[in-house]
């Protein structure tokens, strides 16, 4: 049996899946909420952002990996406009009904598939950009997925990853002061739960830095990755291309 990491403690495989399920279960009614609480809405810029880079055109096709409530797949589908397609997936079912439910109420109809990041049901050379937003962290196998993402890729298109990332120095002390006292004690006030928020904030330092993951990129199988530093490092948008 392997070991990865929970957070900062180190678990079986097996269950950092039901652990990971069990956080996002159970945050899944106050996820837009908090998001907006944690990041004083500047998570709505981080997404523009992410989907501006993108250089998705209309009538192109883009997969939204572990795309919860939909985000991305809403700025997506105003850039694909009604010739194009996008699919949102989400390994949790809690999540995917928020985000189901949400295109629905803006009007869009677009495939929802429930499905492992791991594991994507499409076939290779599909899909014009694929894209995953604040989910790679929590995927256990983080290699396997960006694998998955690039052969699910056309030649020339591209993925895009927007993830908390390595904060530059000087703001590191405020940082886990925010991360570690701050957070848990919103996450208990908004959404009656310390635990998941305190494992949102392990989760975020035990993620690759942005070196690391732009060659974890590489290694996938992708060209020309390139990252861009949001916030002072809070977050960082990469991307790369097939070639």
């Amino acid at each position: 049996m392997t070991d990865t990491h929970f957070g900062f403690e180190t678990v079986a495989e097996e269950e950092k899946s039901r652990r990971v399920a069990g956080v996002f279960t159970s945050v899944a009614g106050k996820y837009d909420v908090m998001n907006d609480l944690m990041s004083a809405g500047l998570h709505r810029l981080w997404k523009r952002f992410a989907v501006g880079i993108s250089g998705v055109r209309a009538g192109q096709r883009v997969l939204d990996v572990a795309g919860g409530s939909a985000d991305l797949s809403r700025l997506f589908l105003k850039e694909t406009g009604s010739n194009g397609q996008v699919v949102l997936t989400d390994i949790n079912s809690a999540m995917l009904r928020v985000g189901r439910d949400r295109l629905l109420d803006s009007g869009y109809t677009t495939p929802v598939t429930q499905c492992d990041a791991e594991h994507l049901p499409f076939p290779d050379n599909y899909f014009d950009c694929v894209s995953i937003a604040f989910g790679l962290r929590n995927v256990t196998h983080k290699d396997a997925a960006l694998i998955e993402m690039c052969r699910v890729l056309k030649p020339g298109g591209c993925v895009i990853v927007l993830e908390f990332s390595k904060i530059a120095k000087p703001l590191e002390k405020a940082y886990d002061f925010y991360s570690f006292k701050l957070l848990p004690k919103i996450g208990q006030l908004v959404a009656n739960d310390y635990d998941s928020y305190r494992y949102l904030a392990e989760s975020i330092r035990m993620h690759p830095g942005q070196e690391e993951l732009k060659q974890m990129m590489v290694a996938a199988g992708l060209s020309r990755v390139e990252y861009f530093n949001l916030t002072g490092g809070v977050v960082a948008v990469h991307r790369g291309y097939k070639f």
